[in-house]
C-alpha cells in the first residue's frame, strides 16, 4: 500500500509538471509570435498550436475557465480563432458554449458575430443541448442578427434523427421569427424529419403545401422522399409516388428511375438496384453518370467486379458519358481482378477525353502489373506518366518501393528512392531499411552504402 501511495504521488507530480510545462511553453510561443512584426500572428504554425491547445483544454478540462484564465491570448482573441476553436470542439456541447461565454465575458473586446454563434447552435444541435441551443438562439435575435436557412435546416433534421418530430414542426412554423424565410432547403429538412419518423403521408402533404406556395422542389426534395419509401422496403410506393407527382404536374428534375436506384442503394437493397438497372438497359434506357458511379462502387464493394465491368460496357453503348469518378472506380476494379487490358482500355478512354491521368488513376494499374510479376510493363508504364501524367506523389513510389522489394528488384528499388529524393517526396525510415538490407544481400553493397549516405544526410543525423 505504500509503495502504491508513492507510485499515486509520483504520477501527480509528474502530471503537474507536465501540465506546468506545457502552459509555459504556449504562453512563451503566444508572446514570441505576438511580438514578431511578420505574419498575422507570428508564424502560423504557432497560431494553429494556439488554436489546438485551447480546443484541448475546452474538450477535456474540466476547470476550463479557470485553466483559460492563466493563459495570456488577450491580444489575439478575435472571430477566427473562436470559430476555429468551435468548429474544433463540434462534439463538446455544453463545453463549447462555456468557452464562448468565457470569451465574451473575459474579452470584451471581441464582438462576435453571425457566424460563431451559427456554429454553436450546430453544435449544440448535433450534441442534443437543445435548451442551451435555445438560449444563443434568442440571444441572436437581441442582438438582430439573423439565423441562415442552412442553420434552421440542421437543426430540423437533428430533430428529426432523434424522433422529436413535434419540436421541427415548430421551428419550421417559426423559421420567419429568426428572419429566415422559408426556403425550399428548409422544406426539404422538414421532409426529410418527416421521413425518419416514417410518416410519409405527411411528406407528401408538405411536397402539395410547397407547390401550392410556389416554392419549386429540386432534386433533393424528391430523393429525401424516395430515399425514405425505399427505406421503408417499400420500392412500389415510391415508384407509383414519382409517377402520381409527374402525372400532377410536380416534374420532378430527374429521371424517376435514377432516384429509385438512388434510395435502393441508400437502403441497402443492391440486388433491386441491379435489377432495375438491367431492367433499364434492355429497354434502351441510361442512367445518369453519377447515379452509375454510386452502383457502381456498391457493385465493386459486394465483389461482382466481372458484373460492373459488364455493365459498363452496356451503359456505354447506350450513350453514358463517363466522367473522372467513372474511370477512377473502374480502373481500380478491374486492375483489382487482374483485368489490365481492360484497365488500360479504360485510362486510354478517359485520355481521349481530355483528362491527364493523376496518381490514383495509375496507381492502381501499376500495382496489377507488379502483382501478375510484369515489372518490366511496370517500369516503362511509370515511366510514360511521369511524361503524359501528373507528377507521381509519395504514395505511389512507396508502393512501387515495396512492389519492387517483394519482387526481389533490389537495383530499381534503390533507383527509384534516389529517384524519390530527388523529387523531394521525403521516404519513410522503414522504405530505406528494407532498400538497403536487400541490396546488401544480393551483394550490392556501394548503392546500399550510397543510400545509408543519403539517409543521414536527409535526417540530418
Amino acid at each position: 500500500m505504500i509503495l502504491f501511495a508513492r507510485l499515486t504521488a509520483v504520477k501527480r507530480a509528474t502530471a503537474t509538471f507536465s501540465n506546468h510545462t506545457a502552459f509555459r511553453t504556449l504562453k512563451t510561443a503566444t508572446t514570441d509570435h505576438l511580438s514578431n512584426g511578420g505574419g498575422r500572428y507570428g508564424t502560423n504554425d504557432d497560431y494553429f498550436a494556439t488554436v489546438h491547445h485551447i480546443s484541448n483544454i475546452v474538450r477535456r478540462d474540466i476547470y476550463l475557465e479557470r485553466t483559460l484564465n492563466k493563459m495570456c491570448i488577450s491580444r489575439i482573441v478575435n472571430s477566427e480563432l473562436v470559430y476555429r476553436v468551435l468548429r474544433s470542439c463540434s462534439n463538446s456541447g455544453i463545453e463549447s458554449f462555456r468557452f464562448f461565454n468565457w470569451v465574451r465575458t473575459q474579452h470584451p473586446q471581441y464582438e462576435p458575430t453571425t457566424v460563431e454563434f451559427e456554429e454553436l447552435l450546430k453544435i449544440l444541435a448535433k450534441t442534443r443541448h437543445w435548451e442551451t441551443m435555445w438560449k444563443v438562439a434568442h440571444q441572436m435575435k437581441t442582438q438582430k442578427l439573423p439565423i441562415s436557412s442552412s442553420v434552421v435546416s440542421f437543426i430540423i433534421e437533428h430533430y428529426g434523427k432523434n424522433g422529436l418530430i413535434d419540436q421541427a414542426v415548430e421551428l419550421f412554423n417559426k423559421s420567419k421569427n429568426f428572419n429566415c424565410p422559408q426556403t425550399t432547403e428548409i422544406y426539404n429538412s422538414l421532409l426529410f424529419a418527416l421521413c425518419e419518423v416514417k410518416n410519409f403521408q405527411g411528406a407528401y402533404a408538405l411536397v402539395r403545401r410547397m407547390v401550392r406556395k410556389g416554392i419549386t422542389p429540386d432534386k433533393k426534395t424528391y430523393s429525401v422522399l424516395v430515399n425514405g419509401w425505399c427505406s421503408a422496403g417499400k420500392m412500389k410506393e415510391a415508384q407509383s409516388f414519382l409517377e402520381e407527382m409527374s402525372e400532377k404536374g410536380f416534374n420532378p428534375p430527374v429521371r424517376g428511375r435514377d432516384l429509385l436506384i438512388d434510395g435502393l442503394l441508400n437502403a441497402g437493397y443492391l440486388e433491386s438496384a441491379k435489377g432495375l438497372v438491367r431492367k433499364m438497359t434492355k429497354e434502351g434506357f441510361v442512367c445518369d453518370v453519377s447515379t452509375f458511379n454510386t452502383l457502381a462502387e456498391a457493385i465493386c464493394q459486394s465483389g461482382e467486379i466481372d458484373f460492373c465491368i459488364g455493365l459498363y460496357h452496356d451503359v456505354c453503348r447506350l450513350g453514358l458519358s463517363p466522367d473522372i469518378e467513372t474511370y477512377k472506380i473502374m480502373i481500380t476494379a478491374t486492375s483489382k481482378i487482374g483485368r489490365i487490358d481492360e484497365s488500360f482500355s479504360v485510362l486510354y478512354r478517359s485520355i481521349e477525353d481530355g483528362n491527364k491521368p493523376f496518381p490514383s488513376l495509375y496507381a492502381p494499374i501499376l500495382k496489377g502489373l507488379f502483382k501478375s510479376g510484369r515489372f518490366d510493363d511496370a517500369f516503362s508504364f511509370f515511366s510514360d506518366m511521369k511524361v503524359k501524367g501528373h507528377p507521381p506523389n509519395r504514395p505511389v513510389y512507396s508502393m512501387i518501393l515495396k512492389m519492387c522489394v517483394r519482387g526481389g528488384r533490389y537495383i530499381e528499388a534503390g533507383n527509384y528512392l534516389m529517384e524519390m529524393i530527388e523529387f523531394k517526396l521525403s521516404p519513410m525510415s522503414r522504405h530505406f531499411d528494407m532498400v538497403t538490407d536487400g541490396l546488401k544481400n544480393c551483394g550490392k553493397h556501394d548503392m546500399a552504402k550510397k543510400i545509408e549516405q543519403l539517409e543521414i544526410s536527409l535526417r540530418g543525423m
